[in-house]
C-alpha cells in the first residue's frame, strides 16, 4: 500500500469513527446541523434579526414574522441537508466496507509471495551455505527481517480493519489486574530484562475486555521496548482523577519523543524511531486509539526526549468504583 493510499484509507477510517460517535450523541445531529447553518450564514442572519428584536419591540412584532419564514425556509434547508447528510453517511459506510474488503484481500494476497521470499531464502541459505561469503550470508538475514517485518505490517493492518467491525461486549473491568497480568506475560519473553512496574490504585473501567487488554497489551509493550536503553527501566501505570475527569496513564522513563510529532504519534504505519532502532510495525498506538474512541474517550501522550513519555487514556463507557 503506497502512502497515499494509507492516508486516503486513514481519512476515511477517522470519517467513519467521527460518524459512530455522531450515532452514539442524541445531540450530535443537532449540532452538525447548526455547524451546516454557520457555514451558509443563515445563523448569523438569524442571531442578527434576535438582536434587533431584542432593541426595539416594536419591530418585534414585524421581525419576528420574518423570522418565522426565514426558520420555515431554514427547516426546509435543514431537512434537505439530512437528507443529503443521510446519503453522504451511507456512502461512507460503503466506501469503509470496500476499504476493509481491500485491505483483507491485498494483505491476504500479499503473504504468498512473503511466503515464496521467506522460502527461498531460508533454501538458499541451507543449500548453499558453503558457497556464501559473510556478505551474502548478511543479506539473506536481512531478507528474513524484512518479510517478519513485512507480516507483522500485514497483521497490524488486518488487526485495524476488523476493529471497525468487531462488536462491543461490556463489561466492568478491572483495569489494575489487567496491567499487572499483561506486564508479566510481556516480561517472561524478556526475562534478561531489568524492569521495575509501579502499579497504582485505579477503578474499574466499563468495557470491552478483549479490546481494553489490547491497549494495555500495546501501552506496556511501547513503554517496556522504550526502555531498554536504560540499565533501571521504570514503568508507572494509574489513574489521574484531576486530568480530564479522569484518565488512565502509562509513564515510562525511556526514549521519549520530540513533541512537535506528536500529531503523528497515533497514525497508521507512523514511526517517530528508527525501525533498526526498535521494531514494531507502525499499527499498535493507532489500534490504541481507535479503541479508545469507540469507548466514547480519547488517548494523548506527553514526552520529553531522553527522559520519558506518558500516555493518557479516557473513556466515557464508565468508571466503576
Amino acid at each position: 500500500m503506497t502512502s497515499r493510499e494509507a492516508l486516503a484509507a486513514y481519512e476515511m477510517i477517522q470519517l467513519q469513527e467521527r460518524l459512530d460517535l455522531l450515532r452514539r450523541e442524541h445531540l450530535g445531529a443537532l449540532r452538525a446541523l447548526e455547524r451546516i447553518r454557520l457555514e451558509r450564514g443563515e445563523l448569523r442572519q438569524v442571531n442578527m434579526a434576535t438582536m434587533n428584536i431584542l432593541e426595539d419591540l416594536e419591530e418585534e412584532k414585524r421581525r419576528s414574522l420574518d423570522a418565522q419564514s426565514a426558520l420555515l425556509n431554514m427547516l426546509e434547508d435543514i431537512e434537505e441537508e439530512r437528507r443529503e447528510g443521510e446519503r453522504t453517511k451511507a456512502v461512507l459506510e460503503a466506501v469503509n466496507r470496500e476499504l476493509e474488503a481491500f485491505s483483507y484481500t491485498v494483505s491476504h494476497d500479499l503473504r504468498a509471495p512473503l511466503r515464496a521470499i521467506s522460502g527461498f531464502s531460508r533454501a538458499i541459505a541451507e543449500d548453499c551455505a558453503d558457497s556464501l561469503n559473510d556478505e551474502g550470508k548478511r543479506y539473506l538475514e536481512l531478507i528474513q527481517e524484512n518479510v517478519n517485518r513485512m507480516g507483522a505490517l500485514i497483521d497490524g493492518l488486518l488487526a485495524f480493519s476488523r476493529l471497525g467491525r468487531q462488536r462491543m461486549n461490556t463489561s466492568d473491568v478491572d483495569m489494575g489486574a489487567m496491567f499487572d497480568e499483561v506486564f508479566q506475560e510481556i516480561m517472561a519473553q524478556e526475562p534478561e530484562r531489568d524492569v521495575k512496574l509501579i502499579r497504582n490504585p485505579m477503578p474499574l473501567l466499563n468495557g470491552d475486555a478483549v479490546m481494553l487488554r489490547q491497549v494495555a497489551v500495546n501501552l506496556l509493550s511501547n513503554a517496556v521496548k522504550f526502555t531498554r536503553g536504560r540499565e533501571r527501566a521504570v514503568i508507572e501505570v494509574g489513574y489521574a482523577a484531576d486530568v480530564e475527569g479522569g484518565a488512565y496513564y502509562v509513564r515510562d522513563n525511556g526514549a521519549g519523543f520530540d513533541m512537535k510529532y506528536a500529531d503523528k504519534l497515533f497514525g497508521v504505519f507512523e514511526r517517530l524511531h528508527p525501525s533498526e532502532d526498535y521494531e514494531g510495525s507502525g499499527v499498535g498506538l493507532a489500534l490504541v486509539e481507535r479503541i479508545v474512541v469507540r469507548h466514547g474517550g480519547r488517548v494523548w501522550a506527553t514526552s520529553v526526549p531522553g527522559e520519558g513519555s506518558t500516555f493518557f487514556f479516557t473513556a466515557l463507557g464508565g468508571r466503576s468504583t
